[in-house]
Parts: structure tokens; sequence; C-alpha cells
């Protein structure tokens, strides 16, 4: 009987790491026009109008009783529009982070998004947000309960070891599971929601086993990577439309004028487990 060899992929999703071509990482793609009669966007920020590049003032808002009556507001650069809308963005994600340790975490990708160039990013504080995710997570559908099952189920523990004619047990064990995803009741006011909320891509490695007696040791690697972008089915989704904050990322995203570029979220924890025999 041939033991599995460490360290072993358990799980990956189909969708692949690095997917520089998945549609909420298409940048400066849409027109004006289209912005306005596909998406409804005319409405953008209190701030700045970024298709006239002027500064929004009580005169030049629709729903002001002075609207019109003292003609544009200031010109500004494409720049200048940019930078006032990033700022915008930030004070309004406010409503999505309000307490926590993760909840200066959007206002760092924001102004990620704004500096980096699409390059990839990642922090401290989202590794420990996702390991404190992955072991608080006590339901039978944790990925730790499915491959704990796994485990319990296809030891030789005669032979102390994983049969690696049982390895797809894995797979087929979490796949029956939930991943890990920051989508739950409180993730909409502790910064993950709006940082990350659901994911694109999850690898699952066991590092190393040891079996002993009658217990085991492993040692699990969780990979997890989502993309900072929208796509244009979340602009037309009332609950992303409905906020000002959307509606400004979107534009400095999509729009051809401003083509700020999205980038991958990269999180990784590992995580050690012990189980005895049944």
């Amino acid at each position: 009987m041939t033991a599995l060899q460490f360290p072993c992929t358990l799980f990956k999703t189909q969708n692949r790491m690095d997917d520089y071509s998945a549609k909420d990482m298409r940048c400066g793609d849409l027109t004006a026009e289209q912005l306005k009669s596909n998406y409804g966007l005319v409405d953008i920020s209190t701030r700045a109008n970024p298709y006239t590049l002027t500064k929004v003032t009580p005169f030049t808002q629709p729903q002001s009783m002075f609207y019109g009556s003292r003609g544009e507001g200031e010109k500004i650069s494409r720049t200048q529009c940019a930078n006032i809308l990033f700022d915008e963005l930030r004070d309004l994600s406010r409503l999505f982070s309000v307490y926590g340790p993760y909840k200066h975490l959007i206002k760092r990708m924001i102004t990620h998004m704004q500096n980096g160039n699409g390059k990839p990013f990642s922090s401290m504080h989202l590794d420990n947000a996702l390991k404190m995710h992955i072991v608080n997570e006590k339901t039978e559908n944790s990925t730790l309960s499915k491959i704990k099952y796994a485990l319990n189920e296809n030891i030789n523990w005669k032979a102390g070891i994983y049969p690696v004619k049982d390895k797809n047990e894995f797979r087929k064990a979490i796949l029956e599971g939930k991943l890990p995803k920051f989508d739950r009741f409180q993730d909409n006011f502790n910064g993950m929601g709006i940082t990350v909320h659901d994911t694109w891509a999850t690898e699952i490695t066991i590092k190393n086993l040891q079996i002993d007696n009658n217990h085991y040791q492993a040692v699990l690697h969780y990979k997890v990577q989502d993309h900072f972008g929208l796509d244009v089915n979340d602009i037309s989704k009332f609950r992303f439309n409905q906020f000002r904050f959307f509606r400004i990322w979107f534009v400095l995203q999509r729009y051809d004028k401003f083509n700020f570029k999205p980038f991958m979220t990269n999180m990784e924890t590992t995580i050690e487990i012990t189980g005895v025999r049944n």
C-alpha cells in the first residue's frame, strides 16, 4: 500500500489563481455614454462630475433648488477629479467598516487601487482574518470538519499512513462543505465584506501528516485569492447601484477616461489540526 507524500494539494477551486481575464478585472473599457445609458450612472459624486470634469456645487446638483442658476462648476483636471473621487470613496467606505481590527483595510485597498497600478495586495491583517474565520467555523460544513472526516475515514491506522488511493476523498469531502468566505452578517460591518466578501480561488494543501498510535497531527495551508474589482453584473444589481460608493468605484475602474486597475487580493494561513482514531 502506497502512502500519500507531502506536501500534497488536497483541493483547488475550478476558478484559477491569477486569472486576469475575469470579468471583474476589466478596466477602462466603457465610455461616458455607455456608463450613463447602460448602467444608469448619471449621479456619481457629490463633489466632482467625472464626465464634465467640474466641481459639484449646490448650483450644479440636479436635485438642488439652485440648479442651473450659476452655470457649470469650476473646471478641474482629470487627475484632480480622480483624486476627489478617491477621497470621497474613502469617506464613504466607513458605512461598511464600522468596527473591529479590519476596519482600516478598505481605505488601504482603495489607496492601493489609486496608486498600485494593478499590483497584487496582501496584508497580515487579511491573513489573520482568514485564519480566524477557518478556526472559528465550528459547523459540520466547515473545511476543517470535512478534512478531519476524510482523515478519520481513510487513515490506515495499522500501517500508520494515509493511502494515496484515497487522496480524492479529501476533494469530495471539501466539495460537500462551505469554503471560507466573508459573507456572514458581521462581515457587512467589520470591513471584511467590503474588502473581500466572496472569494475567487482557493487552494488547500496538507504540508505534513504524522500518525502515531491512535493519534494524528496534520499541518494545513490555505491560499485564498479574491479580486478587488467590479463587473457589470455587480453594478446592475440594486444592492450595489443604490450606493454612491459602488457607483464611484465602478466609474474609476471602468470609465475609459480614468482606467484605474483592479487587483488581486492574496490571503494565506497555516493551521494545525489533531485528531484521534474513532
